[in-house]
């Protein structure tokens, strides 16, 4: 930008008279304008992007918070899983290791452990709302687990103490799996894959190959060994304490073994097979308490970890066919 001519009066003269400037006054002045509308066109835009944007601070301290809001909500989906399988622990507990020690089963409402009474996190309201709901929920879900947890630690204590007192029938009951396989189908009414037709499926199928070992679930005798019907060579084991296991679709059974002999849980008592009417060889097991059959997926507890039991549960639930 050229500087302005500027004029000075001459008294003498009786006239205005140009000032001339130098070369380099021109470069200095034209650079100080240049300067100064850069500052204030860098302050300006400092002042709109704090306002409207945010400080660097400010614009960091939003970044920490959207990474722990995403944190949270990340804790909260593992917070509702953890919880998903409190309860299927706690139906495990009520419906397996209670069930059979006949102990009473602990009702929800007792499981839910809740406190009730007045907002115990309102000191999470100086957050903005969603922020607070978010940071209550958490808390709450945290407390409750934690009550839930204890309540489950003092019902295995009492199942603990039970077991010991009554070692001899703890023994007798069938609480293994009978083979190693993985299970197939499960128990209720199944699609029969050769009649094509739907009838109750009294046990359990277990994959097994042709002369995989059978074992016994439980202490017993030997209470029959031969064929019948459908089922092909069966053993059925009496346990005693109203208990009876049996095994279906073998191919051989124990060797030295017959009606009466003295059986141990984990001992080989058969090899697995497909006699009888079957779609190919797998072992079928059947549990009876009192004369009725009973789902023996109640009684896989001894030698099954959770997340075994949870994978067996979703067959059974999921596959509505059976192998025989």
């Amino acid at each position: 930008m050229p500087l302005k001519n500027h004029y000075y009066y001459d008294e003498e003269s009786c006239e205005f008279i140009p000032i001339e400037y130098k070369r380099r006054e021109q470069v200095i002045y034209n650079l100080s304008i240049w300067i100064l509308t850069g500052v204030v066109l860098a302050g300006l835009g400092i002042i709109f992007l704090s306002t409207r944007i945010g400080s660097p601070a400010e614009l960091a301290l939003k970044a920490e918070n959207e990474t722990l809001q995403e944190q949270l909500e990340s804790t909260k989906q593992a917070l509702v899983s953890l919880d998903v399988k409190m309860e299927e622990l706690a139906n495990r507990d009520n419906e397996i290791y209670r069930a059979v020690l006949g102990l009473d089963s602990i009702t929800p409402e007792e499981r839910k452990a809740g406190t009730g009474g007045a907002d115990e996190y309102d000191e999470f309201d100086i957050y903005s709302e969603s922020t607070a709901d978010l940071l209550k929920w958490t808390a709450a879900k945290v407390d409750n687990l934690e009550r839930k947890i204890g309540i489950q630690n003092l019902s295995f204590e009492e199942i603990r103490n039970e077991y010991n007192n009554n070692k001899e029938q703890m023994s007798h009951i069938p609480a293994i799996k009978p083979g190693s396989g993985i299970l197939l189908s499960g128990f209720g009414m199944r699609d029969h894959p050769i009649l094509k037709y739907r009838r109750p499926h009294n046990g359990l199928d277990f994959r097994a190959d042709m002369g995989a070992p059978v074992y016994a679930t439980g202490d017993g005798k030997i209470k029959y060994m031969g064929r019948q019907g459908t089922l092909g060579r069966i053993v059925i084991i009496d346990h005693g304490f109203g208990y009876e296991s049996l095994y279906a679709h073998l191919s051989a059974y124990g060797e030295g073994l017959k009606t009466g002999s003295k059986v141990t849980r984990g001992m080989q008592i058969a090899k697995a097979g497909d006699s009888g009417l079957s779609e190919g060889p797998h072992l079928h097991y059947e549990i009876k308490f009192n004369g009725k059959y009973v789902d023996p997926m109640h009684f896989l507890f001894a030698d099954t970890s959770p997340e075994e039991y949870l994978m067996f549960k979703q067959i059974s639930e999921s596959n509505s066919k059976s192998l025989d």
